[in-house]
Protein backbone atom coordinates (compact mmCIF):
# COMPACT_ATOMS: atom_id res chain seq x y z
CA UNK A 1 0.00 0.00 0.00
CA UNK A 2 3.31 2.17 0.34
CA UNK A 3 2.86 2.58 -3.49
CA UNK A 4 -0.22 4.11 -3.44
CA UNK A 5 0.36 6.14 -0.36
CA UNK A 6 1.34 9.56 -0.60
CA UNK A 7 5.19 9.95 -1.12
CA UNK A 8 5.47 12.53 2.27
CA UNK A 9 3.46 10.43 4.34
CA UNK A 10 5.34 7.30 3.33
CA UNK A 11 8.22 9.22 5.13
CA UNK A 12 6.52 9.78 8.51
CA UNK A 13 8.18 7.78 11.40
CA UNK A 14 5.09 7.07 13.54
CA UNK A 15 5.18 8.39 17.08
CA UNK A 16 5.79 5.81 19.88
CA UNK A 17 4.58 6.36 23.09
CA UNK A 18 5.48 5.24 26.23
CA UNK A 19 5.13 1.93 27.14
CA UNK A 20 1.46 1.61 29.42
CA UNK A 21 1.29 -0.13 32.61
CA UNK A 22 -0.70 -3.10 31.66
CA UNK A 23 1.36 -4.21 28.95
CA UNK A 24 4.60 -4.08 31.27
CA UNK A 25 2.87 -6.26 33.71
CA UNK A 26 1.40 -8.56 31.17
CA UNK A 27 4.83 -9.09 29.66
CA UNK A 28 7.13 -9.27 32.60
CA UNK A 29 4.57 -10.48 35.38
CA UNK A 30 4.88 -8.18 37.39
CA UNK A 31 2.22 -6.60 39.98
CA UNK A 32 4.27 -3.22 41.10
CA UNK A 33 4.53 -1.10 38.24
CA UNK A 34 5.22 2.78 38.16
CA UNK A 35 5.35 5.05 35.04
CA UNK A 36 7.88 8.02 34.66
CA UNK A 37 7.52 7.93 31.10
CA UNK A 38 5.25 10.24 30.02
CA UNK A 39 5.12 13.25 31.85
CA UNK A 40 1.74 12.71 33.78
CA UNK A 41 0.02 13.98 36.89
CA UNK A 42 1.56 11.00 38.93
CA UNK A 43 -1.36 12.62 42.14
CA UNK A 44 -3.69 11.84 38.88
CA UNK A 45 -6.92 14.30 38.04
CA UNK A 46 -9.06 16.33 40.38
CA UNK A 47 -11.71 14.64 42.53
CA UNK A 48 -14.29 17.72 41.06
CA UNK A 49 -13.14 16.56 37.61
CA UNK A 50 -13.47 12.73 38.70
CA UNK A 51 -17.04 14.21 39.79
CA UNK A 52 -18.42 16.02 37.00
CA UNK A 53 -17.65 13.17 34.63
CA UNK A 54 -19.71 10.79 37.09
CA UNK A 55 -22.51 13.26 36.64
CA UNK A 56 -22.76 13.25 32.91
CA UNK A 57 -22.65 9.38 32.11
CA UNK A 58 -25.90 9.05 31.55
CA UNK A 59 -26.10 11.53 28.66
CA UNK A 60 -22.92 9.99 26.81
CA UNK A 61 -25.82 9.29 23.97
CA UNK A 62 -25.84 12.85 23.09
CA UNK A 63 -22.77 14.08 21.24
CA UNK A 64 -21.07 17.14 23.10
CA UNK A 65 -21.04 20.73 22.38
CA UNK A 66 -19.47 21.56 19.54
CA UNK A 67 -17.89 24.86 20.32
CA UNK A 68 -17.36 24.06 24.03
CA UNK A 69 -18.79 27.05 24.95
CA UNK A 70 -18.86 26.62 28.37
CA UNK A 71 -15.28 25.32 28.92
CA UNK A 72 -14.57 28.79 26.81
CA UNK A 73 -16.27 30.53 28.84
CA UNK A 74 -14.32 29.99 31.65
CA UNK A 75 -11.14 29.50 30.25
CA UNK A 76 -11.74 33.67 28.89
CA UNK A 77 -12.74 34.69 32.64
CA UNK A 78 -9.21 32.67 33.83
CA UNK A 79 -7.21 34.23 31.02
CA UNK A 80 -8.50 37.84 30.51
CA UNK A 81 -9.49 37.56 26.51
CA UNK A 82 -12.85 36.69 24.99
CA UNK A 83 -14.33 33.64 23.57
CA UNK A 84 -13.16 34.29 20.28
CA UNK A 85 -9.56 33.80 21.23
CA UNK A 86 -10.01 30.33 21.85
CA UNK A 87 -10.07 26.89 19.65
CA UNK A 88 -10.58 23.89 21.79
CA UNK A 89 -8.64 20.23 20.68
CA UNK A 90 -8.55 16.80 21.08
CA UNK A 91 -5.59 17.51 23.54
CA UNK A 92 -2.79 20.13 22.08
CA UNK A 93 -1.54 17.47 19.74
CA UNK A 94 -4.60 17.82 18.00
CA UNK A 95 -4.38 21.58 17.76
CA UNK A 96 -0.68 21.52 16.55
CA UNK A 97 -2.33 19.74 13.39
CA UNK A 98 -4.80 22.47 12.96
CA UNK A 99 -1.99 24.90 12.43
CA UNK A 100 -0.35 22.72 10.26
CA UNK A 101 -3.21 21.86 8.08
CA UNK A 102 -4.81 25.12 8.34
CA UNK A 103 -1.54 27.43 7.35
CA UNK A 104 1.01 25.25 5.58
CA UNK A 105 1.53 24.56 2.15
CA UNK A 106 3.42 22.40 0.01
CA UNK A 107 7.43 23.51 0.35
CA UNK A 108 6.40 26.14 3.09
CA UNK A 109 9.52 26.32 5.26
CA UNK A 110 9.11 25.61 9.24
CA UNK A 111 11.52 26.58 11.79
CA UNK A 112 12.06 24.53 14.93
CA UNK A 113 14.94 23.14 17.15
CA UNK A 114 17.00 19.89 17.61
CA UNK A 115 15.59 18.13 20.86
CA UNK A 116 11.90 19.10 20.58
CA UNK A 117 8.53 17.58 20.54
CA UNK A 118 8.78 15.10 17.24
CA UNK A 119 5.46 16.11 16.63
CA UNK A 120 6.63 19.30 14.88
CA UNK A 121 8.46 17.53 12.45
CA UNK A 122 5.39 14.97 11.61
CA UNK A 123 3.67 17.81 11.02
CA UNK A 124 5.74 19.34 8.60
CA UNK A 125 6.67 16.36 6.57
CA UNK A 126 2.31 15.81 6.40
CA UNK A 127 1.95 18.91 5.12
CA UNK A 128 5.14 18.44 2.33
CA UNK A 129 6.52 21.43 4.05
CA UNK A 130 10.46 21.69 4.46
CA UNK A 131 11.26 21.68 7.90
CA UNK A 132 15.02 23.37 9.53
CA UNK A 133 15.69 22.07 12.90
CA UNK A 134 18.46 24.70 14.72
CA UNK A 135 20.66 23.31 16.65
CA UNK A 136 20.18 23.29 20.61
CA UNK A 137 22.58 25.35 23.03
CA UNK A 138 23.79 24.06 26.39
CA UNK A 139 20.21 21.87 25.63
CA UNK A 140 18.07 24.76 25.09
CA UNK A 141 16.72 26.48 22.25
CA UNK A 142 19.20 28.92 20.18
CA UNK A 143 16.90 32.05 19.83
CA UNK A 144 19.91 34.08 18.26
CA UNK A 145 20.54 30.96 15.67
CA UNK A 146 16.52 31.48 14.86
CA UNK A 147 16.84 34.69 14.13
CA UNK A 148 19.59 34.37 12.01
CA UNK A 149 16.81 31.92 9.88
CA UNK A 150 14.31 34.43 10.16
CA UNK A 151 13.22 35.75 6.18
CA UNK A 152 9.79 36.20 4.76
CA UNK A 153 9.49 32.72 3.28
CA UNK A 154 9.56 30.89 7.10
CA UNK A 155 5.84 29.95 7.52
CA UNK A 156 5.48 28.78 10.47
CA UNK A 157 7.80 28.74 14.16
CA UNK A 158 7.44 25.96 16.74
CA UNK A 159 8.56 26.56 20.09
CA UNK A 160 7.87 24.23 23.24
CA UNK A 161 8.27 26.16 26.29
CA UNK A 162 9.64 24.73 28.38
CA UNK A 163 10.96 22.36 25.66
CA UNK A 164 10.60 19.02 25.82
CA UNK A 165 12.63 16.50 26.36
CA UNK A 166 15.22 18.94 28.14
CA UNK A 167 13.35 20.71 30.13
CA UNK A 168 14.64 24.34 29.42
CA UNK A 169 13.18 27.08 28.57
CA UNK A 170 12.72 30.56 26.04
CA UNK A 171 13.26 33.14 28.29
CA UNK A 172 11.04 36.85 27.71
CA UNK A 173 13.85 38.56 26.82
CA UNK A 174 14.50 36.76 23.94
CA UNK A 175 10.98 35.62 22.96
CA UNK A 176 10.71 39.55 22.41
CA UNK A 177 14.06 39.49 20.30
CA UNK A 178 12.35 36.89 18.13
CA UNK A 179 9.12 38.43 17.84
CA UNK A 180 10.77 42.02 16.93
CA UNK A 181 12.13 40.21 13.53
CA UNK A 182 9.61 38.08 12.55
CA UNK A 183 7.66 38.78 9.48
CA UNK A 184 3.88 39.23 9.26
CA UNK A 185 3.82 36.41 6.67
CA UNK A 186 5.22 33.92 9.96
CA UNK A 187 3.26 32.44 12.48
CA UNK A 188 5.05 31.27 15.76
CA UNK A 189 3.46 28.59 18.03
CA UNK A 190 4.19 28.57 21.56
CA UNK A 191 3.70 25.30 23.01
CA UNK A 192 3.33 26.00 26.73
CA UNK A 193 2.32 22.28 27.75
CA UNK A 194 4.28 22.33 31.26
CA UNK A 195 3.48 26.10 31.68
CA UNK A 196 2.21 25.77 35.17
CA UNK A 197 4.90 23.70 36.38
CA UNK A 198 7.33 26.86 35.63
CA UNK A 199 8.81 28.64 38.70
CA UNK A 200 10.60 31.48 36.80
CA UNK A 201 10.21 35.08 36.96
CA UNK A 202 11.23 35.63 32.92
CA UNK A 203 9.46 33.27 31.91
CA UNK A 204 7.77 34.56 28.79
CA UNK A 205 3.82 36.66 28.88
CA UNK A 206 2.89 34.94 25.33
CA UNK A 207 -0.37 36.54 26.07
CA UNK A 208 1.06 40.02 25.35
CA UNK A 209 1.89 39.12 21.88
CA UNK A 210 -1.90 37.55 20.97
CA UNK A 211 -3.12 41.01 23.07
CA UNK A 212 -0.76 42.87 20.41
CA UNK A 213 -2.47 41.57 17.53
CA UNK A 214 0.54 39.54 16.44
CA UNK A 215 0.43 35.99 14.95
CA UNK A 216 0.96 33.82 17.41
CA UNK A 217 -0.40 30.78 18.72
CA UNK A 218 -0.33 29.29 22.06
CA UNK A 219 -0.89 26.11 22.96
CA UNK A 220 -2.01 24.74 26.58
CA UNK A 221 -3.26 21.07 28.12
CA UNK A 222 -5.09 19.53 30.46
CA UNK A 223 -3.08 16.70 30.26
CA UNK A 224 0.35 17.42 32.78
CA UNK A 225 -0.63 19.45 35.64
CA UNK A 226 -4.73 18.82 35.21
CA UNK A 227 -4.02 14.96 35.29
CA UNK A 228 -6.46 14.36 32.76
CA UNK A 229 -4.29 12.68 29.44
CA UNK A 230 -6.50 10.17 28.90
CA UNK A 231 -9.64 12.35 28.28
CA UNK A 232 -6.92 13.96 25.56
CA UNK A 233 -8.30 17.84 26.24
CA UNK A 234 -6.07 20.91 25.27
CA UNK A 235 -6.42 24.45 23.69
CA UNK A 236 -5.02 27.68 22.17
CA UNK A 237 -5.58 30.95 22.40
CA UNK A 238 -4.71 33.12 19.28
CA UNK A 239 -5.95 36.26 17.65
CA UNK A 240 -9.86 35.99 16.21
CA UNK A 241 -9.00 35.71 12.88
CA UNK A 242 -6.77 32.73 13.23
CA UNK A 243 -9.11 31.19 15.79
CA UNK A 244 -11.56 31.07 12.61
CA UNK A 245 -9.35 30.10 10.22
CA UNK A 246 -8.43 26.81 12.86
CA UNK A 247 -12.04 26.37 13.33
CA UNK A 248 -12.36 25.82 9.51
CA UNK A 249 -10.62 22.48 9.67
CA UNK A 250 -11.40 21.65 13.23
CA UNK A 251 -13.55 18.44 12.95
CA UNK A 252 -17.05 19.06 14.78
CA UNK A 253 -17.57 17.12 18.18
CA UNK A 254 -13.84 17.02 18.40
CA UNK A 255 -13.67 16.82 21.88
CA UNK A 256 -15.79 14.43 23.88
CA UNK A 257 -18.45 15.39 26.48
CA UNK A 258 -16.83 13.52 29.54
CA UNK A 259 -13.49 15.59 28.59
CA UNK A 260 -15.20 19.06 28.45
CA UNK A 261 -17.13 18.75 31.56
CA UNK A 262 -13.68 17.53 33.43
CA UNK A 263 -11.53 19.74 31.81
CA UNK A 264 -14.33 22.44 33.23
CA UNK A 265 -13.64 21.56 36.95
CA UNK A 266 -9.85 20.52 36.96
CA UNK A 267 -9.87 24.26 35.84
CA UNK A 268 -11.57 25.45 39.27
CA UNK A 269 -9.64 23.07 41.21
CA UNK A 270 -6.76 25.19 42.54
CA UNK A 271 -6.39 23.09 45.54
CA UNK A 272 -5.08 20.26 43.23
CA UNK A 273 -3.05 22.55 40.79
CA UNK A 274 -1.12 23.75 44.23
CA UNK A 275 -0.75 20.08 45.56
CA UNK A 276 1.01 19.16 42.02
CA UNK A 277 3.29 21.99 42.13
CA UNK A 278 4.08 21.10 45.36
CA UNK A 279 4.80 17.30 44.84
CA UNK A 280 6.79 18.53 42.13
CA UNK A 281 9.24 21.01 43.25
CA UNK A 282 10.23 18.37 46.17
CA UNK A 283 10.26 15.62 44.02
CA UNK A 284 12.19 17.52 41.80
CA UNK A 285 15.21 18.71 44.43
CA UNK A 286 15.12 14.62 45.41
CA UNK A 287 16.14 13.76 42.29
CA UNK A 288 18.56 16.10 41.84
CA UNK A 289 20.43 15.19 44.82
CA UNK A 290 20.20 11.49 43.77
CA UNK A 291 21.98 12.20 40.40
CA UNK A 292 24.35 14.82 41.97
CA UNK A 293 25.20 12.06 44.44
CA UNK A 294 26.03 9.45 41.76
CA UNK A 295 27.87 12.94 39.78
CA UNK A 296 25.42 11.88 36.66
CA UNK A 297 24.93 14.94 34.27
CA UNK A 298 21.38 16.53 34.20
CA UNK A 299 19.60 19.24 33.15
CA UNK A 300 17.64 21.80 35.67
CA UNK A 301 14.48 21.52 34.23
CA UNK A 302 11.27 24.10 34.49
CA UNK A 303 8.48 20.90 33.78
CA UNK A 304 7.44 17.68 35.57
CA UNK A 305 10.40 15.99 33.97
CA UNK A 306 14.33 15.55 34.03
CA UNK A 307 16.56 15.06 31.37
CA UNK A 308 19.72 13.00 32.12
CA UNK A 309 22.80 12.18 30.29
CA UNK A 310 23.88 8.99 31.50
CA UNK A 311 27.20 8.64 29.21
CA UNK A 312 25.97 4.63 29.00
CA UNK A 313 23.89 2.87 27.10
CA UNK A 314 20.30 4.39 28.10
CA UNK A 315 18.83 1.28 26.21
CA UNK A 316 20.28 -0.99 28.43
CA UNK A 317 19.33 0.80 31.73
CA UNK A 318 15.81 1.82 30.58
CA UNK A 319 15.07 -2.22 29.99
CA UNK A 320 17.25 -2.83 33.43
CA UNK A 321 14.34 -0.78 34.93
CA UNK A 322 11.73 -2.13 33.38
CA UNK A 323 12.42 -5.57 34.79
CA UNK A 324 12.46 -3.86 38.15
CA UNK A 325 8.84 -2.35 37.20
CA UNK A 326 9.75 1.19 36.54
CA UNK A 327 9.29 2.62 32.98
CA UNK A 328 10.72 5.08 32.29
CA UNK A 329 11.98 7.24 28.46
CA UNK A 330 14.81 6.37 26.74
CA UNK A 331 15.60 9.41 24.14
CA UNK A 332 18.84 9.24 22.50
CA UNK A 333 22.03 6.78 22.77
CA UNK A 334 23.25 7.67 26.19
CA UNK A 335 20.41 10.15 27.35
CA UNK A 336 16.89 9.32 29.05
CA UNK A 337 13.93 11.67 30.46
CA UNK A 338 12.21 10.75 33.69
CA UNK A 339 8.95 12.09 34.62
CA UNK A 340 9.23 13.36 38.86
CA UNK A 341 6.89 11.21 40.32
CA UNK A 342 5.66 10.95 44.15
CA UNK A 343 7.77 11.00 46.78
CA UNK A 344 7.27 6.92 46.63
CA UNK A 345 7.64 6.47 43.00
CA UNK A 346 10.57 8.65 42.82
CA UNK A 347 11.83 6.72 46.07
CA UNK A 348 11.50 3.50 44.09
CA UNK A 349 13.72 5.06 41.35
CA UNK A 350 16.58 5.95 43.15
CA UNK A 351 16.62 2.84 45.12
CA UNK A 352 16.41 0.82 41.88
CA UNK A 353 18.67 2.88 39.92
CA UNK A 354 21.19 2.68 42.61
CA UNK A 355 21.65 -0.78 42.90
CA UNK A 356 21.94 -1.07 38.96
CA UNK A 357 24.13 2.29 38.32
Amino acid sequence: MFNLAKENIVKIKPYIPGKPIDEVKRELGLEDVIKLASNENPLGPSSKALNAIRKVLQDINRYPEGNAFELKLSLSKKIGVSQDHFAIGNGSNELIVLAAEAFLNKSDIVLTSELTFVVYEMVAQLMDANLIKVPMKNNSYDIQSFISHLDKNIKMIFIANPNNPTGTMVTQKETDELLAKISDNTIVVFDEAYAEYVDREDYPDSLKYVEEGKNVIILRTFSKIYGLAGLRVGYAIAKPEIIEVLNKVRQPFNVNSLAQVAALSALKDGKHIAESIKVNSEGKQYLYTLFKELNIEFVPTSANFIFVDLKRNAKEIANRLLQEGIIIREIGETTIRITIGTFEQNEKFAQAFKKLW
